[in-house]
């Protein structure tokens, strides 16, 4: 049997109605009431027109038949009733990065096909410079934040439109083939949807595998009676819900029944705000992103006390997690489960690395049971323990493809030996051990003298300094070596450390031909809101040759 996440998720409000299904500050949403909104927020979409057009049957991986609308809010209690209430409605949401300015938000609607969108107070100002732009947006749905600006001309009011609207579900049939579009955060191009049967993403990476039996759910009672077991877990993401890790965390918490728990500062990461919600609400559960999350969490719990004490497991995806801050996460809370996933949004989880109470390697995963190393060529897997370098990849329950592309489509998802594949991007080659051993993402891999360099072992090795902070690693141009590596490092407060004490220190870790040319120090690194590194700012900040290269 396949679901809807609507349907998931109606089944599980049905089973713990009055357990809290999302706190956030001082607003708490039990299953009850979240459920309603889901269908007042799906009445709502049905009454102007949205849903699903054409079935999945007849339409090509890179085709959708359904409406889509843009999420373009903060993470809040609003950004998950439109999301499953746009499951609900057969409405394909869709992420925006807020961060975008007009003439990168402009295209990204346009290519995801939105019709509608809902964004916080605070961007209307951007909503209405922008729409007559797009012909094709229909509905705007404003929410307020306090932030004083007047309703966008032809907006309606979140609360006010929804609360007009049934509490019943709307004479829509659901189904497992309607899609979740996930957009990339276009870090290395232009962002792109990913589209996904929602039965495959609920199997593949929103809890869809019973605990119990391990294998996937047979029916909606199952689901519930696993969540009703489930009282207690309270998880909390501290990316945006924007971007693919936090958004997978939270409805997979609302999926399984459990608490999901938003930090009341939603706008930047901010660490007493973070470690202060965790004591309040007894959060079991941590999500970060790398070390660009995990550092100032550190720093603060080494700068005051905090409770930790109800933390049993943190998670950590989309950006590598150093040992030494692993270290010092189970310092603070000795036990502590760390469970480091390895994947991204083409091809859901890949590996995962678990260890309970122990700093493990950082860039060693054990392979799921659909992950795969392929040969270079893409013609066929690699086996354990051949060390040739290839790429990740999955198969089983995977993307159907790129929304509108079919050639990238293609590529992104190769047919190998009859098995349809997603390739990741990612490099990485297995050891003697059977374990894999990740190398980094191949457009951000460094080509000099003839020899390949990945970025993140050198970004790493740089982490292993007590004096750096954030370190991010990139090519520049070198009439010697064709491209040379370049680290642009961000020390800690008052630390000091010279270009030479830190080529010294990781070459502890490298072979001298890895290590940086040239180190270039700054303030802070840039990088996104999810902390992933911004190449491109890095590249700008390496500047041209150096002339003693």
């Amino acid at each position: 049997m396949e679901f809807n996440l609507a349907d998931v998720i109606r089944a599980v409000a049905d089973a713990v109605p009055d357990r809290d299904g999302i706190v956030h500050g001082d607003r708490r949403a039990s299953y009850r009431h979240f459920r309603t909104r889901v269908d007042q927020v799906a009445n709502l979409l049905h009454a102007h027109g949205l849903g699903c057009h054409h079935d999945r049957a007849g339409l090509a991986n890179h085709e959708s038949g359904q409406d889509h609308l843009a999420l373009y809010l903060h993470n809040s209690i609003e950004f998950l009733e439109v999301n499953v209430g746009a499951y609900a409605a057969r409405v394909a949401p869709f992420n925006v990065n807020y961060r975008y300015v007009d003439d990168e938000l402009v295209p990204l609607l346009a290519d995801q096909r939105a019709r509608a969108v809902a964004y916080h107070e605070t961007y209307a100002p951007v909503i209405d410079r922008i729409r007559h732009r797009l012909p094709d947006l229909d509905l705007l749905l404003q929410v307020a934040d306090g932030s004083g600006h007047g309703l966008v001309e032809g907006a309606l009011w979140y609360h006010e439109a929804v609360a007009d609207q049934p509490t019943v579900p709307p004479p829509v049939e659901t189904s497992p083939d309607d899609l979740y579009v996930l957009c990339t955060g276009g870090t290395t191009g232009t962002p792109k949807g990913v589209l996904w049967r929602q039965a495959d993403i609920y199997a593949a990476a929103l809890g869809g595998t019973s605990v119990r039996t391990r294998r996937e759910f047979t029916s909606l009672d199952e689901i519930a009676e696993e969540a009703v077991a489930r009282g207690g877990r309270r998880n909390m993401p501290t990316a945006p819900f924007m971007h693919g890790a936090a958004q997978w965390t939270a409805l997979t918490t609302l999926a399984q029944g459990s608490t999901l728990v938003v930090p009341t500062n939603v706008v930047s990461l901010d660490p007493v705000d973070v470690w202060s919600t965790v004591e309040r609400e007894g959060v079991t559960l941590l999500q970060i992103v790398g070390d660009a999350f995990a550092r100032p969490l550190l720093d603060e719990l080494d700068r005051a006390r905090h409770d930790v004490s109800s933390l049993r497991v943190l998670t950590n995806g989309g950006a590598i997690l150093s040992r030494d801050s692993k270290a010092r996460f189970l310092a603070h809370r000795p036990g502590l489960l760390i469970a480091d996933g390895l994947g991204s949004s083409e091809a859901g989880p890949i590996a995962s690395n678990v260890a309970e109470g122990d700093a493990a390697a950082t860039t060693v995963f054990d392979l799921g049971p659909n992950g795969h190393i392929l040969a270079p060529d893409l013609d066929g897997e690699i086996g354990a323990p051949d060390p040739t370098v290839g790429w990740l990849a999955s198969s089983g329950r995977i993307p159907l493809g790129y929304l509108d592309d079919p050639e990238r489509t293609a590529r992104t998802f190769p047919v190998a030996d009859g098995t349809r594949y997603a390739v990741a991007g990612d490099r990485a080659r297995f050891r003697p051990d059977g374990l894999v051993e990740l190398l980094g993402r191949d457009s951000v891999t460094i080509n000099s003298g003839g020899e390949k360099i990945f970025a993140e072992e050198v970004e790493q090795a740089l982490l292993g300094h007590p004096a750096v902070h954030d370190a991010v690693v990139c090519g520049r141009p070198s009439t010697r070596w064709g491209s040379e590596v370049v680290a642009v490092v961000a020390l800690r407060p008052g630390a000091a450390a010279t270009v030479e004490e830190l080529r010294e220190a990781a070459g502890a870790h490298l072979a001298r031909y890895k290590l940086p040319k040239d180190i270039v120090f700054r303030d802070r690194i840039e990088r996104s809101p999810a902390g992933k590194a911004d190449y491109a700012w890095a590249r700008a900040q390496a500047g041209d040759e150096h002339p003693t290269s």
